[in-house]
């Protein structure tokens, strides 16, 4: 008996590269209230630097003004949309692969987390929020006094 090497086909490939994008979308924790608001996902990367928190997230096409972030009680939410782009007379798509439509993504925060310092700035469709830590308070030693009379 020969054994037949079973190989993907470029289709199939795709076929099932869709069918995760799917089952990650419907299965997103980050996703505010399931799949009926978040029509897609951002990409983002969390990194960690000495003063700071630094959350990079992806939102290519997508307006300044169409993005909301908001800090309430340690979680960090960042929402918006990507508009579908208007088409032409007689004009129509062969192949589309953006996403369009509503995102939201949220993370917790650390208790280390400064909410007030919150900076956010966009650069070639990157979003970039800077979240400031606390400085650390020192242990210190309380020196024990004798009582005083009065």
């Amino acid at each position: 008996m020969h054994a037949v090497r079973y190989r993907h086909w470029p289709r199939q490939i795709a076929r099932q590269q869709q069918i995760n994008q799917l089952f990650e979308h419907f299965f997103d924790k980050t996703a505010a209230n399931g799949p009926a608001e978040a029509q897609w996902v951002p990409r983002v990367d969390v990194r960690e630097e000495a003063e700071r928190f630094v959350i990079l997230a992806d939102l290519p096409g997508i307006a300044a003004d169409a993005i909301e972030i908001q800090m309430d009680k340690g979680v960090l939410s960042i929402k918006g949309e990507r508009a579908n782009p208007a088409l032409g007379e007689g004009e129509k798509y062969s192949r589309t692969e953006r996403r369009q439509g509503a995102f939201h993504r949220e993370f917790a925060l650390p208790d280390s987390a400064d909410a007030e310092g919150i900076v956010a700035k966009g650069s070639n469709g990157v979003l970039e929020i800077s979240i400031p830590k606390k400085a650390q308070s020192t242990p210190r030693r309380i020196q024990v006094g004798e009582p005083t009379v009065q």
